[in-house]
């Protein structure tokens, strides 16, 4: 079974149907018992970082989620759930839960495509996702695959921890991997064939 953690962050319903409809078997659940008992877990969200944390607080969460980060259970954090698993966001300057190294920041003003087109914040819509690292969750996935966006903030991991980049303006960090753990700042769930055939990766994967 794989867990779905509803932390009051919203997007759960859409993650839980496309991974239903890759055949695997999920729930919905803030039960730390229910996710600590799950074959693996996908920590989704939209929203503000500050909300988000107190959220997680108040659900007594925490601690559920940073243990997660070092049981060896497949973990996959999407959008919001791929900041927060940060040291800090500048979104509130808010400290986050700390599992990987790095801090969240926000789109510089002015940026823009070549040297005319002005870049709206946040960014909204389809990009590449540029895999720099082979990982098992992109596996099959072709080059050039694009996926959905929307965020105005994106996290600046410790540099081997990139598994993904994206430029918009600038070039980003929009995957990241360590041991047990994947998450990208795009929505999957959202993206059409290569969302789901990275979904399935994920829902199938055995960390070594």
């Amino acid at each position: 079974m794989i867990a779905i953690i509803d932390y009051k962050a919203g997007n759960l319903t859409s993650v839980a149907s496309a991974v239903q409809a890759l055949g695997h078997p999920c729930c919905i659940t803030s039960d730390p018992a229910k996710i600590a008992a799950a074959d693996r877990v996908i920590f989704p969200g939209v929203g503000a970082a500050r909300a988000a944390m107190q959220n997680l607080r108040d659900m007594n969460l925490v601690d559920c989620l940073r243990a997660l980060a070092t049981n060896g259970k497949p973990f996959l954090g999407i959008c919001l759930g791929y900041q927060i698993l940060f040291e800090f966001s500048e979104e509130d300057n808010v400290e986050c839960l700390g599992i990987l190294p790095g801090r969240v920041v926000r789109f510089p003003q002015g940026m823009t495509e070549g040297d005319t087109r002005p870049l709206k914040i946040p960014q909204m819509g389809w990009n590449e996702a540029r895999f720099n690292l082979p990982h098992p969750v992109a596996a099959g996935l072709a080059a050039g695959s694009e996926f959905y966006f929307v965020h105005s903030y994106y996290p600046v991991p410790q540099p081997d921890l990139v598994c993904a980049t994206t430029k918009y303006g600038i070039d980003f960090a929009s995957g990241a991997a360590s041991r047990n753990l994947v998450a990208f700042q795009f929505h999957p769930e959202k993206s059409g064939r290569p969302g789901l055939k990275l979904l399935d990766n994920f829902c199938r994967w055995t960390p070594s």
